[in-house]
């Protein structure tokens, strides 16, 4: 457990330290067993239920904790920290239930919000198109009205946990009656809804959580599907994938203090010439470097957290974009120099570090590549004119 004295609350500080030691509890090698044996981590997944992490940023009236992407964000860094982070956390109470819990009808909040606390339900979010990528205004997946329903149609690439969820929410475009442009809207799809069918994408990274490519051959959906305001589509959105980014940050800060973790001790206890290696600069400098780049990140992180908790939406985008590329840069470099700190032994599955070689590429590449972010950054921070 690492905490941020002077900055981080007392409360947090101890959510920090109780899931540090559930995650303890768990630890790498059950989740990569999880993960050769095809299967899902049930058990570590229905222990955080039974804590109340899984809906700690839930609201309290529909059984969360009361708390914040700050709070969640701990939860998923902690585990992380131990070996054994949980990927639906990012989907489906960050973007999914914080979706619902702002936009939601009072009848999609009864309806989901208690299961997405306790753990009982989970639903997965379809947002990339194969044709789309990064570029969220190229999104081909339209829903059409048909009497008092929709019919939706398109494809979906790279959503996690299809398999496992009730629901997808899904976001589609439909037209504006007034002018004929497309908007961004959100749908609650069940996975056993007709026409509705996935396929698992062959991928090299071994995870619990398999990615799906989705088909929506004109999903018949009732008009109760729409999450929030049909003209409010942007705004929804971006409340669902500020978290995102909050949580991939935890998630890549987690993974980084995991192999970090992993190199000190190997470095403090391996002797091949007269001192431990971890005595050679060589070795003990990029080692302190990747600690500090990872306390960095999280600082940003927090912030992000924070703005995004207090209702700055705006603000919130920047430091969300800025701690999700700061994360992803630190746990890469992390992860590549605890590998090469162990030599050999990083490549071992005894160690368990090579595997996570190809897991830290995916901080940098999802949900938002670090190119893009830097694209936000020099336009939306900076000024800079667009060159597309």
């Amino acid at each position: 457990m690492s905490t941020t004295p002077g900055i981080e609350s007392e409360e947090h500080a101890a959510l920090r330290a109780a899931v540090a030691a559930l995650g303890r509890r768990y630890g790498r090698e059950y989740l990569a067993r999880t993960a050769r044996e095809g299967r899902h981590p049930d058990e570590l997944w229905a222990d955080a239920a039974k804590l109340g992490y899984l809906g700690v940023n839930l609201p309290e009236e529909y059984g969360g904790g009361g708390g914040g992407i700050a709070e969640l964000a701990i939860v998923l860094e902690e585990l992380g920290a131990a070996g054994s982070p949980l990927l639906m956390l990012v989907v489906s109470p960050a973007i999914c239930g914080t979706v619902i819990a702002r936009f939601g009808t009072e009848e999609q909040k009864r309806a989901w919000l208690p299961g997405l606390a306790d753990g009982s339900r989970t639903m997965a979010f379809g947002i990339t198109e194969p044709d789309a990528g990064s570029n969220s205004h190229r999104i081909t997946t339209t829903a059409r009205r048909d009497g008092d329903d929709w019919l939706l149609s398109g494809r979906k690439v790279f959503v996690s946990g299809v398999d496992i969820a009730d629901a997808t929410l899904i976001v589609g475009r439909t037209e504006d009656a007034r002018t004929g442009a497309l908007k961004p809207c959100l749908f609650i799809v069940p996975r056993d809804a007709p026409g509705f069918t996935r396929s698992v994408i062959d991928m090299e990274i071994q995870a619990a959580e398999k990615q799906f490519e989705l088909v929506l051959d004109d999903v018949r959906l009732p008009a109760d599907a729409l999450v929030g305001e049909e003209d409010a589509g942007l705004l929804q959105l971006f409340a669902g994938l500020n978290p995102e980014r909050i949580m991939t940050a935890a998630f890549a800060i987690g993974m980084g203090r995991y192999a970090l973790g992993r190199a000190v001790d190997y470095a403090r206890t391996r002797q091949v010439w007269k001192e431990p290696i971890g005595a050679h600069q060589a070795v003990a400098h990029p080692l302190a470097q990747a600690h500090i780049e990872l306390e960095l990140a999280r600082l940003m992180m927090a912030k992000a957290a924070h703005l995004y908790d207090s209702g700055d939406d705006m603000g919130a985008g920047e430091a969300a974009n800025m701690a999700k590329y700061a994360a992803g840069e630190a746990c890469a470099r992390a992860v590549d120099q605890a590998v090469h700190t162990l030599g050999g032994n990083g490549l071992t599955r005894e160690y368990g570090l090579g595997a996570l070689v190809t897991a830290a590429r995916v901080a940098r590449i999802a949900p938002v590549s670090r190119e893009m972010i830097l694209n936000f950054v020099s336009h939306q921070t900076l000024g800079l004119p667009k060159s597309y």
